[in-house]
């Protein structure tokens, strides 16, 4: 007879420690009197996840030419990763659609992700796989044969774990994931979004924090920690990286969305980090800063430009501005 194994982890004092930092952080923002963020900032959220995640799996894409995919405007790259880019489009739009705890629903999102690009696109693998760096094999994932039973027993975790708090439940599932490994291609993909799909189920406000793009800063620490895990036959090194991400994509995100009391430079920053390369505003700049009045938006910008931070063309209502 099958028994349904429980995913091998502890809960350090480190652990919970994070979990207590982050939501402290949530619960800080929460209670702070502030207006639901704009669709503004959950579509850059969107925008930077998928160049993110993406750009871990070798995708060449900047994440202005992600934002051009997504106006519909012609780009020029490798069709693969401009076909990439519209499936991950695709994909993040159903976030708040997709079941936690339901593998069809997983099967469906993969479907949609690697459409046009692997042959078995939402099936489980029919044969074996390893995982590659560039120093070579890291991982050789279980047996194609023990794919389906894994895979049943790490959503029956799911279901039925009620009591583990989902900032360390989501981070198990994702190391449990990549452990199995149980498509062709696409595995690390679904596997942080899955991740995201469980945050937000958590907690909404997981929709405008950008987790991926942390992951990608420290895309060698992210393998490293599923390696230590990996040797050490359960996913607390795992665990530990991923909650220490999540705390510094949530501070940012914190820091990033405050009540009037910003400084100049804060705002300034907010704004490099939401318009990149792209010309904007000044009421562009409002709409990520509708705590302030039209003359400190004025005044912010002028500082800018007087301290070269930015550029600007045009005269009075023709003014745009593009940080350098």
């Amino acid at each position: 007879m099958c028994v349904t194994m429980k995913p091998p982890f502890k809960i350090t004092e480190k652990i919970n420690n994070l979990c207590a930092e982050i939501t402290r952080l949530i619960g800080k923002y929460e209670g702070l009197t502030l207006p639901t963020p704009k669709p503004k900032l959950r579509r850059h959220t969107r925008i930077v996840s998928i160049q993110s995640s993406l750009a871990i799996e070798g995708n060449t894409l900047s994440t202005e030419q992600v934002t051009d995919i997504i106006n519909n405007k012609r780009v020029i790259g490798p069709k693969k990763d401009i076909l990439e880019v519209k499936n991950a489009v695709k994909v993040y739009d159903l976030l708040h659609e997709y079941k936690p705890d339901n593998l069809k629903s997983l099967l469906k999102a993969h479907k949609i992700l690697m459409d046009g690009l692997v042959k078995d696109a939402g099936k489980l693998r029919n044969g074996n796989v390893g995982v590659r760096s560039e120093s070579g094999v890291v991982h050789t994932a279980p047996k194609f044969t023990l794919v389906p039973k894994l895979m049943d027993n790490l959503f029956t975790f799911m279901k039925e774990e009620k009591e583990l708090h989902p900032l360390i439940k989501s981070s198990v599932f994702h190391y449990e994931f990549e452990f199995i490994h149980p498509f062709m291609d696409g595995n690390g993909r679904i596997g942080r979004l899955w991740q995201s799909v469980i945050l937000y189920r958590y907690d909404k406000i997981f929709e405008y924090i950008p987790v991926e793009i942390i992951i990608k800063r420290r895309q060698m620490e992210y393998y490293e920690a599923i390696q230590k895990s990996t040797d050490q036959g359960e996913s607390t090194e795992f665990i530990k990286f991923m909650l220490e991400t999540i705390k510094q994509a949530t501070t940012q995100f914190t820091r990033g969305i405050k009540p009037a009391r910003q400084s100049t430079e804060i705002r300034l920053n907010m704004a490099k980090e939401h318009f990149g390369k792209t010309l904007f505003r000044r009421k562009d700049f409002l709409e990520i800063h509708n705590e302030i009045s039209p003359q400190t938006a004025t005044k912010d910008l002028a500082f800018a430009v007087r301290n070269g931070l930015l550029e600007k063309t045009g005269e009075n209502i023709n003014t745009k501005y593009r940080f350098k």
